[in-house]
């Protein structure tokens, strides 16, 4: 029933109000986070591309289909930011090692290895694998989100778990 709540603070939001607007942001600010560190690898950069991603989502409420979930357009937007981000700046493929693992749900903590490894991923795959697997999003909705052909999406994943594997091999050799 969030997504309906979600629906009424949109319209709310739409009309000025920045009660509504404050509620929209504290309720998906750590899964734009989130998505944005798992695809930038920077706690620094993660904090500007989601609250970039937020004023472009809240500037665009207008354009934004109400019969639609907020959440899954709004992670389109921040997935993108960072994307445009990182092929800008390719020094930011490498996680910022100075701080802990970002956190992929909030029941576990995620595994500092697992979001390197991903992290050396093309950031095409890096995408997909984090919507995937981090924010758990289906291949359909990936396809969706991204303005990509489902199979596509398959096909990244495929070749992202590849590379994940190439990379576990050889860390253990």
């Amino acid at each position: 029933m969030r997504h309906v709540a979600d629906r009424m603070l949109v319209q709310q939001a739409r009309r000025g109000s920045q009660s509504a607007a404050g509620e929209l942001f504290r309720r998906h600010w750590a899964g734009a986070w989130r998505a944005a560190y798992a695809i930038t690898g920077r706690r620094d950069v993660a904090e500007d591309v989601a609250q970039d991603g937020f004023e472009r989502a809240l500037g665009a409420l207008d354009r934004f289909d109400p019969h639609r979930p907020f959440g899954p357009w709004l992670h389109r937007i921040v997935v993108n930011r960072a994307l445009d981000v990182i092929r800008k700046d390719r020094r930011l493929i490498a996680l910022d090692e100075a701080h802990e693992p970002a956190v992929w749900d909030a029941t576990r903590d995620a595994d500092g290895a697992l979001l390197a490894a991903v992290a050396t991923l093309t950031p095409e795959r890096r995408a997909v694998c984090v919507l995937r697997y981090g924010l758990g999003y289906s291949p359909k909705e990936i396809a969706g989100l991204l303005g990509l052909p489902i199979g596509t999406v398959h096909s990244r994943l495929a070749r992202a778990l590849a590379d994940l594997r190439v990379a576990e091999v050889a860390d253990a050799v």
